[in-house]
């Protein structure tokens, strides 16, 4: 949920990607999600271009906020994202 621009709001971000959407889950909640999501689970607020509707917006969750692109975690592309992000789920 890092982006809903053409720039990338976090040094490497990937534009459209949505691992961060998706992968993790979020205990939060979420506009149209009151008890947040689970691992695995699109996000609703996801667009179809895979872009936060909330991003900027005040209702966005803080821990949505704070996730930021690193290499390690993200990889090198949307796949990899997903994959990394949902270990790192499992693992925590």
């Amino acid at each position: 949920m890092n982006h809903n621009t053409a720039t990338d709001p976090a040094p490497g971000c990937r534009a459209g990607c949505g691992a961060c959407c998706i992968a993790p889950s979020i205990s939060s909640a979420i506009p149209g999600m009151p008890d947040g999501k689970p691992a695995g689970v699109r996000c609703i607020q996801l667009d179809t271009d895979n872009l936060c509707k909330l991003f900027g917006q005040p209702e966005r969750p803080a821990v949505c906020g704070n996730f930021g692109f690193d290499r390690e975690l993200c990889g090198d592309g949307r796949d990899e994202a997903l994959r990394l992000i949902g270990e790192w789920e499992r693992l925590t």
